[in-house]
């Protein structure tokens, strides 16, 4: 397999994410597998070797030669060309399945040495099409030179935006904002900012909208100005035209950039015939180069710069930035789930006394879980980073009349030292890379009862996994919550239990030299006979392999052994199960090898 070459192959798996095993052969009829995106499996396609290293290779697709025989046609027009959703050519059932097997499959390596768990379901979104209360638009252009567009980052193509009008997991009001911001911007003949020549004007869109309340919050994001001669000259032949209204105007601001005035845009969008109702128009200026929707200044357009949604009972306020998960039915499904998992902490229906349990929720956000969990805890405890978070999270607590909820801002690892209670129960809901190795530590000191992890990325919840197994719990139960239909992301909550030993014998042990007695001189001798033993490291095993046997083995084969035998993966070099290339399996006598080390250090 040669880097430009062009070969066929059978789609054998799909792993997460969006990571196609293509099984071929070569030249010589040997097998060999590539990794291509964007694929499916039992899909028989062509493909073209992008790259060739260490015997691993990854392609590009080029066509499929042969449908999966559950491949469906697309009912969204925008799928070919959009690089938003992945699984459109599978029916709803069928990808739940897929990405269900997906997260099966990276736990199982994990788990096979705890005994029996229980992996439910998958639990499918309320809403398989317009389920999205967030959606970020980008300005820009959909062929060189084209016409404006303003929508999603075509397939492949980042500097390419089609738009998506007919989009489907966004509901129609979205719809008819996106379509009538590009044509009125498309009428003012202002530039969208280039990300090469960092020169131009409008960047991004950004809409949110309440799916219980029908509340619709619209940002539009440009630069501070239009910079260039060139740029300035061509707003200025638009406004001598007079081709758009006064409300559309373009002036000179003090200064040297063309500032237009954004009052015709907001007057146009509130006057849309649209099914909920826009509640705040703001507009945020952005002058950094990095392509990201965010705001170095905010200007109040027209309402509030804020709106509101309802999940379970409660409401929440939201602004741009809060974070709030995307589908807001797919939520609850979500919460109510975590919920059920960690159960009710006193039995409420016969009036007890208010509950006496300490609930840390770690990664917090907006506090939506811990607002959830509040009714059923003493107290509840969030620590998030983001300091705007944590304030949205402090009114909304006092917008539902919670009194028990506590937000600290700041960074976990740091925030759990100055502590002063030891909690109950714990709920981690971590960004995508899980949970920072030191913060994990402290967390694991704690030895609670019950721990209930929410993940958005089933690899790095398979690798703190491994951790938690290493320090005494067991996962109880698993299941993964699609939040993201027809995309490749999947949610996955766990519940942890801590071992405790089903039964207690107490024994009374006197010391001294009679009958009965244990001798003094021999607690020393017990004590180092039955001391911890000494953690074997890869370097070890890589030393004793040379020695005996008179060959290296690098560590990737003993980490392919390693899970072969089902032993904990947790601190090594090869311990992340996320990997651009299928893995290369060791050969026999470096497997053999590998081995006898292993019953040489007693770790199997």
């Amino acid at each position: 397999m040669k880097k430009g070459q062009i070969l066929e192959g059978i789609v054998e798996r799909v792993d997460f994410p969006n990571k196609g095993i293509v099984r071929t052969v070569e030249e010589n009829g040997e097998e060999a597998f590539c990794l291509v995106k964007n694929v499916l499996p039992g899909q028989r396609i062509s493909f073209c070797v992008q790259k060739k290293r260490n015997g691993r290779a990854e392609g590009r697709l080029l066509d499929v030669i042969e449908r999966a025989e559950n491949e469906v046609e697309s009912p969204c027009p925008h799928f070919a060309f959009c690089g938003g959703c992945l699984y459109h050519k599978l029916s709803y059932e069928d990808q739940c399945g897929l990405k269900q097997e997906q997260v099966k499959k990276l736990l199982d390596p994990v788990l096979c040495g705890q005994g029996a768990w229980s992996f439910e379901a998958m639990k499918g979104s309320p809403a398989e099409y317009g389920y999205r209360n967030k959606m970020e638009f980008t300005f820009g252009d959909e062929v060189k030179d084209g016409p404006l567009s303003l929508g999603l980052h075509k397939r492949g193509g980042f500097y390419d935006i089609i738009m998506v009008s007919d989009c489907l997991i966004m509901d129609e009001d979205y719809r008819k904002i996106l379509a009538a911001t590009r044509d009125y911007f498309e009428k003012t003949g202002l530039p969208f900012f280039h990300r090469l020549r960092h020169t131009g004007y409008l960047r991004h869109l950004l809409v949110r909208k309440g799916i219980r309340t029908g509340e619709i919050l619209v940002a539009l994001v440009t630069t501070g100005g239009i910079d260039s001669v060139a740029e300035k000259e061509e707003a200025a032949a638009f406004k001598k035209k007079g081709e758009v209204s006064e409300g559309n105007r373009v002036y000179l601001h003090s200064g040297f950039k063309v500032v237009p005035d954004m009052s015709g845009f907001s007057e146009m969008l509130v006057k849309l015939p649209l099914k909920g109702k826009i509640v705040g128009i703001l507009h945020m200026i952005n002058d950094s180069v990095a392509d990201v929707v965010r705001s170095d200044e905010t200007g109040l357009l027209y309402g509030r710069d804020y709106f509101y949604e309802e999940l379970l009972g409660l409401r929440f306020r939201i602004s741009a930035f809060s974070f709030f998960q995307t589908n807001s039915l797919g939520a609850e499904v979500l919460y109510s789930t975590a919920r059920e998992f960690i159960g009710d902490l006193c039995d409420q229906e016969k009036g007890e006394n208010q509950p006496d349990k300490v609930v840390f929720d770690l990664y917090s956000g907006t506090g939506t879980i811990a607002q959830l969990m509040a009714p059923m805890a003493k107290k509840v405890v969030g620590v998030e980073i983001v300091e705007e978070a944590v304030e949205a999270a402090r009114e909304n607590a006092a917008l539902n009349g919670l009194t028990n909820c506590e937000f600290i801002a700041g960074d976990v690892l740091k925030v759990l030292d100055e502590l002063g209670e030891k909690p109950d129960f714990i709920i981690l809901d971590p960004p995508r890379d899980g949970v920072h190795p030191k913060a994990l530590k402290k967390i694991l000191a704690y030895s609670v009862e019950r721990i209930v992890y929410i993940s958005c990325k089933p690899t790095s919840l398979a690798r703190d996994l491994e951790r938690f197994l290493e320090e005494g719990y067991r996962v109880e139960r698993a299941v993964c919550c699609d939040m993201f239909p027809w995309t490749g992301n999947v949610e996955t909550i766990v519940l942890l239990s801590h071992k405790s030993p089903d039964s207690v014998i107490n024994v009374k042990v006197e010391f001294g030299e009679d009958d009965g007695k244990v001798p003094l001189d021999a607690i020393a001798e017990r004590a180092k006979k039955y001391q911890p033993k000494p953690k074997i490291t890869y370097k070890m095993i890589q030393e004793y392999v040379e020695k005996k046997y008179g060959f290296k083995v690098h560590t990737a084969y003993i980490a392919e052994v390693k899970r072969f035998l089902g032993l904990t993966m947790y601190g090594a070099p090869n311990a992340v199960e996320e990997l651009k290339y299928p893995r290369k399996r060791p050969p026999k006598e470096k497997v053999e090898a590998i081995t006898d080390a292993l019953k040489y250090f007693e770790v199997i």
